[in-house]
């Protein structure tokens, strides 16, 4: 009964112009620009977004939660929703994000990974690894940096990726963050080497993220636009100038 009565609020909802998508956390910061340049292309499409840890969308939408498309934060996800026939489009890569060190003061990261090691640092913010492909990646650089074993006591864990920013300057000496968050203009307080700088990518598996169409978006038109819109060049340029990789 629940999820005829959520198909039913979705029908109803995609009929009036308007779609319901799934974000990857670390989007955040870039989802606005993306939907003011889409709104400019389909003005009587409004859209909705989600925001949350790639895991967890991913068990909401295995669920029965009504979105129509997933933007998330790695293949891995999407993946397993294609798997399952719940996606109805194979996982493209929209995009690759990076990760970075952010400090609320300014460190020596000069010392690379093996800053997180050092006794000035007392707690180091990442997103959960569970559900957050930032929070595997940032845990793969530590481990392939060899510092693993002597931080993890150190870490709080956030749930996603936006969190773990808040987390970094608040209840941390240091996070491991998403790159993308540090082009937001609420960010320009804080300085590269100073504040924030690139974690090694040579340390982590590089970060795919990817897009699918869900079986909620049935034959709409508006969710194929949507789709579409994020592997054109408009979405490419805006991507790039949030510090994603895009081909």
């Amino acid at each position: 009964m629940k999820k005829t009565l959520l198909s039913l609020l979705f029908s109803l909802s995609a009929f009036a112009g308007e779609i319901n998508i799934a974000v990857a956390a670390n989007v955040s910061y870039a989802i606005d620009e993306l939907k003011a340049v889409f709104a400019k292309q389909h003005p009587d499409t409004k859209v909705r977004v989600t925001l949350g840890s790639s895991g967890k969308l991913t068990a909401q939408i295995k669920n029965g939660a009504p979105f129509g498309l997933f933007m998330a934060a790695n293949m891995k996800f999407p993946a397993s929703l294609y798997a399952d026939g719940i996606a109805t489009t194979k996982p493209l890569v929209y995009a690759q994000g990076a990760l970075a060190y952010l400090s609320a003061k300014p460190m020596d990261f000069s010392k690379g990974i093996a800053l997180v090691a050092d006794k000035s640092v007392s707690k180091i913010a990442i997103a959960n690894p569970k559900t957050a492909p930032y929070g595997t990646a940032a845990v793969e650089a530590m481990q392939k940096g060899g510092v693993y074993d002597a931080v993890k006591s150190k870490f709080v864990f956030a749930e996603s990726i936006s969190q773990t920013v808040t987390y970094a300057l608040t209840a941390a000496d240091v996070g491991f963050i998403a790159k993308s968050s540090l082009y937001s203009p609420k960010m320009a307080q804080y300085k590269e080497n100073v504040n924030w700088t690139s974690v090694n990518p040579a340390l982590y598996t590089p970060i795919k993220q990817g897009i699918v169409l869900l079986k909620h978006a049935g034959e709409s038109a508006e969710y194929k636009a949507f789709y579409d819109f994020m592997l054109s060049d408009e979405a490419k340029t805006i991507l790039r100038n949030y510090g994603y990789i895009v081909e």
